[in-house]
């Protein structure tokens, strides 16, 4: 069961990036958009769409699975983990961050940039990059 459990939390992963890295993306093309436009109200649905049926979802998964690894696994108290524990904690908040900008767009409050929003994109990635590296590597 376990290397199902695995395969679950690595396909939930991979959907939960896909979703965190085009997310930003689509801000920053709802930025251009006129309130009120078709196109503003398209970005609308695809933003709320992409949050709700693909990335909560997805990081529901991961969470679960990756919590069952971990104590079916024995590694609680590996300190890879606790970095990547810590990792996982600061790609949930950013989560929490992109929903509440969804919401923002909803509701015609967006204040951020364009700039602002291609900076962000570039946040999953580097957490991305430090979780594969402690799972993979587990430097210490």
């Amino acid at each position: 069961m376990y290397e199902w459990i695995k395969a679950l939390h690595i396909i939930a992963v991979i959907a939960w990036m896909a979703g965190m890295l085009y997310l930003p993306r689509l801000f920053v093309y709802h930025c251009d958009a006129e309130i009120g436009s078709k196109q503003s109200e398209t970005f609308k649905v695809m933003e709320r769409r992409l949050l709700r049926a693909i990335i909560d979802p997805a990081m529901g998964v991961t969470w679960v699975a990756g919590l069952y690894l971990a104590y079916a696994g024995h590694w609680f108290s590996a300190h890879w983990l606790h970095g990547k524990l810590l990792l996982v904690i600061a790609l949930s908040g950013l989560h929490g961050f992109l929903a509440r900008c969804v919401k923002d767009f909803a509701a015609d409050r967006n204040q951020r940039s364009q700039k602002f929003y291609r900076i962000i994109n570039e946040v999953p990635t580097a957490l991305m990059i430090g979780i594969v590296i402690l799972v993979v590597v587990k430097p210490f």
